[in-house]
């Protein structure tokens, strides 16, 4: 029997095991950096397959090794994050989560148990392949500064060194059975932009005995859209959003302060750090201007994430063998944000789109979203065609 049958073989035979290692995952979940039960759930796991993990590393994450023939010829990374979201979850499912407020709602919970199904696999068929595999379970990828970073400073990415890396991400807009790839530039960075405007309060039928701060923060959303629309090159795409807008108490008060919260996204570092100066000089002139004052925050967070090309044509051309090209999606740039960018950064990367989307089982909900979940199905590829990247990128 050839490596790849036997892989498809086994990521059948553990196809159930691995969604109900997920459904315990989705049913317990817990915010970034806060995986301490997720984190010692997933040691045990890998003990049980005969493993040895290292706990602890950037205080939540886990990593194990397995070893094939001649380990030490070549290592291959394999990553998953462990961390849930603040949502209050919708769905009546038999596994939903006992967290109040707390749910894997980006998905987690199927990269966790998927790299424990992969784990699985591979610890098997050892003897069948060269090199290393490097598994790396990661704590905070939904939170700044993302646990990807703190994972790299704690040395994950170091003896041994990895020749590549490979993370997925589960996709609702995709049908189940087929997998996303995009080579290159995919996704892009994400800064938090945290504005406070003062100004000077008091009733509001009196508006020359103030200085209106909401009035002030007004213009300055208009006038940052400039940003984008004037300062930008119109070739690299940019995204700057503001989601929330907090001042004020009654139709009659003007307040005294006026809070925003925002979001920046772009493909280019250069122009990153550029549009931050752009943000801040923006918004503090225009509230000088105005006779108030604002104090701008920029939380730098991810940086863009880039598909080693090599790499991923090769992950391609797995998956390709693995499921025929018919099930293979070309992805376009993505404007959200991953922490897996971090890790592209530093060695050679593939970040790949698992379809989960099922529109019979109600399973096209997007992410971070009360509704969101998964076809099922989906796992059996999800652990098979991973082991097998794994194994080719070795090869």
């Amino acid at each position: 029997m050839s490596i790849l049958a036997r892989i498809k073989q086994l990521a059948s035979a553990y196809a159930d095991d691995t969604i109900a290692v997920r459904r315990h995952i989705h049913a317990n979940p817990e915010l970034s950096y806060q995986e301490y039960e997720t984190a010692a759930y997933v040691a045990e796991q890998l003990r049980q397959i005969g493993l040895d993990p290292v706990e602890g590393v950037a205080e939540t994450g886990v990593t194990a090794m397995i070893e094939g023939k001649n380990p030490g010829s070549k290592t291959v990374a394999l990553r998953a994050d462990m961390d849930a979201l603040p949502i209050v979850e919708a769905n009546d499912i038999p596994y939903k989560s006992k967290n109040e407020g707390v749910m894997h709602a980006c998905g987690h919970d199927v990269h966790t148990s998927s790299l424990l199904g992969v784990a699985r696999i591979l610890n098997e068929i050892k003897n069948d392949f060269e090199g290393s595999v490097k598994l790396v379970f990661q704590p905070g990828e939904e939170k700044n500064p993302g646990g990807a970073s703190l994972m790299i400073k704690d040395g994950v990415l170091e003896n041994p060194k990895p020749a590549s890396m490979v993370g997925q991400h589960v996709m609702p807009f995709i049908p189940t059975g087929k997998i996303g790839f995009r080579e290159g530039m995919y996704m892009a960075s994400a800064d938090e932009v945290y504005l406070t405007v003062k100004g000077k309060g008091g009733h509001a039928a009196l508006p020359d005995k103030v200085i209106d701060p909401i009035l002030i923060a007004s213009h300055i959303v208009v006038a940052l859209q400039q940003v984008v629309s004037r300062n930008a090159d119109p070739k690299t795409p940019t995204v700057l959003s503001f989601g929330s807008i907090q001042g004020g108490s009654a139709t009659n008060i003007i307040p005294e302060e006026v809070k925003l919260k925002g979001t920046f996204r772009a493909l280019n570092e250069e122009w990153r750090f550029e549009a931050h100066k752009r943000i801040r000089k923006m918004a503090e002139s225009i509230a000088e201007g105005m006779g108030g004052s604002c104090e701008v925050n920029i939380s730098v967070g991810y940086p863009f994430l880039e598909n080693d090309p090599g790499t991923t044509r090769a992950a391609r051309k797995a998956a390709e063998a693995y499921i025929g090209s018919e099930n293979i999606v070309d992805l376009s740039l993505w404007m959200g944000a991953e922490d897996f960018a971090y890790y592209s950064h530093v060695v050679p990367s593939c970040f790949y789109r698992l379809g989960t989307g099922n529109e019979e089982k109600g399973t096209t909900r997007g992410v971070h979203t009360p509704l969101f979940n998964i076809d099922e199905d989906a796992m059996e590829l999800s652990i098979g065609l991973m082991a097998w990247i794994a194994v080719s990128q070795l090869a």
